[in-house]
């Protein structure tokens, strides 16, 4: 591992990682379309009210992470007493690896146990049901969040899983909150990394209790209709414009859904991420953490909703506090996985390819790392994108990989001036002129962009075997040094700037979204 890599690796690891693994199975059953897919009960089971925890998930880990804030360890220890913590066991070594990024897996519980009773008494003895399953991806540098939302109703390969009371559970087509429904915590780690080659660091799950009590402690949180709503299923009575819910109001907003847009549980997903943002601001900007009292009664509140791995002990969630430290509302980017239409059923959805694809790529691929300079070495000045220009060159045997390549890095700004084709090489580089007195730090801005670690630049340019002009809309170009990348059989892939593609921008939701939705 290089020193480059190993900054990001370093700042995440505080203990022991969290146990668990990707299934080696896919299976290829599938349910008929008119059987108990996704888990579904049958019409003669008692019908649960419908209740997306995904407000309270969100609050919850908010909680979590804004011990970091304050400053006394026997505080800490007296909320950690208050969590309850699950062994998810060991789920095996074949699992995506590591990029120093931090992926935490946030499920909802409708579980009716407990002091839960009052949500649903007809409801008790039949389990857990989730209509929540997110993805809060932190990048390595951890100045980016991304939340990252699976609707309940689309349909995934489920991997092999043990059922919670012994049994196994085939592989196959299913809705993918049947991972959680019939197998538990351990089964929905196994199919988010599954599905998405992402390594699942820690996962929090949350029932609804809490919430009222929560939101409470904030002193409310504001949120926008843009119509009057009278919802009796949600329990949700208010006109249009403007509201401060807490409370009961708080708990019929993250829960109404078809009196408001399209009545899809994707426009619900959609304004629960904007409430989210909200919860954010109101934690980060809106005076909580210079108020003891009030911070007091929200993480007794928070802390008291939450069952975590067992591996996310209180020492780990300080780490994670402390590295997210600056983290606001801003940084925060709600986003669902792109879905369509399920063919078989029209009440389900599947993921949309290739957009979820590349997706999960740039997922993976957020790895961007700032490296430390070395004592006493002066950092040169910083080379901007559209400064560069680069010259694009093949030699990884695979057809039309300068195009691609050189698109990637056009998007980010740089400027593509000539693709082309080298010899067959194993190793790619990045090289610069002998005379050029800048070359090296041109051509560093390049090597800042590849994925994996950091690869040196090195000096001397090399002629192609065929080379031809790239077609660019750049209207001025730069005037440094020309930089060659020459593509090898290695070839590590362009970091991206985003855990979000260009092509789903668009999707985003962030503290600019408009609430009024």
């Amino acid at each position: 591992m290089s020193e480059y890599r190993d900054i990001a690796v370093r700042s995440r690891h505080g203990g022991t990682p969290a146990s668990g693994g990707r299934a080696d199975g896919r299976g290829s059953h599938q349910e008929p379309p008119g059987g108990r897919q996704g888990g579904r009960r049958s019409n003669k089971e008692p019908r649960r009210g419908r209740v997306t925890p995904m407000g309270w998930v969100s609050i919850a880990l908010t909680g979590v992470l804004t011990l970091g804030t304050l400053g006394a360890y026997g505080y800490y220890r007296s909320l950690d007493a208050n969590i309850n913590r699950e062994d998810v066991g060991d789920l095996g070594d074949n699992r995506p690896p590591e990029t120093g990024a931090l992926n935490v897996l946030l499920v909802g519980s409708d579980s009716r146990e407990g002091a839960n009773k009052r949500y649903g008494a007809k409801s008790q003895g039949l389990g857990e049901r989730t209509d929540t399953i997110m993805l809060l991806h932190i990048s390595p540098n951890r100045d980016k969040a991304t939340m990252i939302s699976f609707p309940r109703d689309s349909m995934v390969m489920v991997p092999t899983c043990d059922k919670p009371g012994g049994g196994v559970i085939p592989a196959g087509l299913r809705q993918i909150n049947a991972a959680f429904n019939d197998g538990g915590i351990k089964c929905t780690i196994r199919t988010i990394e599954s599905i998405t080659q992402l390594h699942v660091d820690h996962f929090v799950k949350v029932d609804f209790t809490g919430f009222k009590g929560i939101i409470d402690a904030l002193g409310g949180i504001e949120v926008c209709l843009p119509k009057a709503v009278n919802d009796p299923k949600a329990k949700l009575v208010l006109s249009a414009g403007k509201h401060v819910v807490s409370g009961e109001q708080a708990l019929g907003y993250v829960r109404t859904r078809y009196v408001l847009g399209d009545g899809s549980d994707l426009g619900r997903i959609q304004r629960q991420q904007v409430f989210l943002t909200k919860v954010m601001e109101k934690v980060t900007d809106g005076g909580l953490l210079t108020d003891p009292g009030k911070l007091n009664g929200f993480l007794q509140a928070a802390t008291k909703t939450v069952t975590v791995d067992s591996h996310l002990t209180l020492d780990r969630m300080l780490e994670i506090a402390n590295s997210v430290r600056g983290l606001s509302a801003k940084e925060l980017k709600g986003i669902t996985v792109p879905v369509e239409a399920y063919p078989a059923n029209k009440n389900r959805v599947q993921f949309k390819q290739p957009d979820a694809r590349n997706f999960f790529d740039s997922v993976r691929n957020d790895v961007e790392v700032t490296a430390s300079p070395k004592p006493g070495v002066t950092a040169g000045p910083k080379i901007e994108h559209d400064q560069v220009r680069v010259q694009v060159f093949n030699g990884s045997g695979e057809y039309g990989k300068a195009a691609q390549v050189a698109a990637e890095l056009a998007d980010q700004g740089f400027v593509v001036t000539h693709v082309g084709n080298v010899a067959a090489t194993a190793t790619t580089a990045i090289r610069y002129g002998k005379k050029d007195a800048q070359g090296a730090a041109y051509a560093d801005t390049v090597a800042a962009r590849l994925s994996k670690d950091k690869r040196t630049p090195t000096a001397g340019k090399i002629k192609p075997l065929t080379v031809e002009a790239y077609k660019s809309d750049v209207t001025k170009m730069p005037t440094g040094p020309v930089v060659q990348l020459v593509i090898g059989a290695d070839w590590p892939g362009v970091r991206v700037l985003s855990a979000i593609p260009s092509s789903l921008k668009d999707k985003v939701v962030d503290s600019s979204t408009n609430p009024c939705l």
